[in-house]
Parts: structure tokens; C-alpha cells; sequence
């Protein structure tokens, strides 16, 4: 059996938790410059952990807005996990307390690291690498910004924001093989922007979602004529 450390989707799970963790430090400081303490901003992170609907939340307080208000912007942005969550289920078929675990922990970058990967040893390894090493660097770096505060500044003068970006997108990039990939994403990104000043936060990011699955219906497959195999044999070591 490969070794996890030795195992390179390991180490690119551990990256981008690297780089989305830091981003913790962005949302304790503004969490607490929203009017949260930072034992308040500290539960966000361990309860709801999801970085967008983190965002959102501090950001209807911070405007002055209710409770309950941002709530609904929470939850709007929360959904596409119960997406990712039924696609890792799949995926990864987890059982017992290893189903409620991998519900926690199953966001953006546990989600892509794991479908990045065509085998499926690699796609447990990279799933869990990046859904627990994210939770982890994030509640520590949300401690860190809550409790630093003001002290750090503007967050975003530090390219947290950016670092967690590319490297989400450094995820995708490879999956943009074939053209079908690629006009999904597009059209998917396009109704994005065009929805954004019109709709509260989350609702785009579901439009998206709900143009990529109608295309996945409608429109036939690519074929796959002179491509490579995406399951590759596992080693007689591996199969033991």
C-alpha cells in the first residue's frame, strides 16, 4: 500500500489547505471588526465552516443587518455543500462515523481535490488530506485574525483572498480537458456574473449549478475516441 506521505494528491491537499487556512486569518479579523467576539467569530468556523458562508453572514452584520438575515445569506451560499456532499457520497461511499465526518468537512477544496483524481485510493487520500487539513489551518488562522484584530490591518494587502483562489483554480484548470468542460464552464461563470447584481448572495452560484446539470442532461457525453483511460490498474500491492 502507497504511503500517505508519499502519496503527491496528498501533498497538493495539504497546499491548498495551506493556502485556505491563511484565509482564516481574514475572516477572524473582519468577524470581529463586524461586532462578533472572537469566541463568537471561533464558533462560525467549527459549526458552520464554510468559507463563503462565513463571509456572508459577518457581512449582512457588519451592514447593520438582522440575525435572521444573515442566516438566509449563510445558508443561500451553504447549499452547493449538500451538492458536493451527494457527489462524494458517490464517490467515495463513506459509512458510519466516516459519513458524518466527511459531511463536515466536505467544501470546495475537499470537493475538487478528490474528483481531480481518476482512482480511487487517490480520491479517499485526497478528499480527507484537504477536507480535514483545511478545517484544522482554518480554525487555527480564524483564532489567530480574531484575536490579533486590528493589529494585521487590511487582510487583503496580505493576497490571502488571492491565494485561496488560485489554488482552487489550479484544481480545475486540469479537469478543462475537453470542450464540453470547457463551454460549461463558461456559460456556468457567465450566468454567474450576470446574476450577481440582481439576486442575493448564494443564488448564482445555484443558477450556475443548475445550468451545468441541465447541459449534463440534455447534451450528449464527449466521445472517447483516442483518449487515455481515466481508471488506471492498481498494482497487484495495492489490490492486496
Amino acid at each position: 500500500m502507497m504511503n500517505w506521505r508519499a502519496s503527491p494528491v496528498v501533498k497538493v491537499g495539504l497546499s491548498i489547505a495551506v493556502a485556505t487556512g491563511l484565509y482564516g486569518i481574514s475572516f477572524g479579523a473582519l468577524a470581529v471588526a463586524a461586532g462578533l467576539s472572537p469566541w463568537q467569530a471561533q464558533a462560525l468556523s467549527l459549526l458552520m465552516f464554510t468559507g463563503g458562508s462565513q463571509f456572508a453572514f459577518i457581512g449582512v452584520i457588519a451592514g447593520g443587518g438582522a440575525g435572521s438575515a444573515a442566516f438566509t445569506a449563510a445558508t443561500l451560499l451553504g447549499v452547493r455543500n449538500a451538492v458536493y456532499g451527494m457527489q462524494m457520497n458517490r464517490m467515495l461511499g463513506l459509512r458510519g462515523w466516516r459519513r458524518w465526518l466527511g459531511a463536515q468537512v466536505t467544501i470546495d477544496e475537499s470537493a475538487a481535490t478528490a474528483s481531480s483524481q481518476v482512482v480511487a485510493l487517490e480520491q479517499r487520500r485526497g478528499f480527507w488530506a484537504a477536507g480535514i487539513g483545511v478545517f484544522v489551518l482554518w480554525n487555527v488562522f480564524t483564532a489567530v485574525g480574531a484575536l490579533a484584530g486590528d493589529a494585521l490591518g487590511d487582510p487583503r494587502r496580505w493576497g490571502l483572498d488571492g491565494a485561496a483562489v488560485a489554488a482552487f483554480l489550479a484544481l480545475l484548470w486540469p479537469r478543462l480537458r475537453q470542450r464540453d468542460a470547457v463551454a460549461i464552464a463558461i456559460v456556468a461563470a457567465l450566468v454567474t456574473v450576470l446574476a450577481l447584481p440582481w439576486v442575493p448572495p448564494g443564488i448564482p452560484i445555484l443558477l450556475a449549478a443548475a445550468v451545468a446539470a441541465l447541459w449534463g442532461a440534455l447534451v450528449p457525453g464527449p466521445r472517447d475516441e483516442g483518449l487515455e483511460p481515466d481508471v488506471e490498474p492498481r498494482s497487484t500491492q495495492e489490490r492486496a
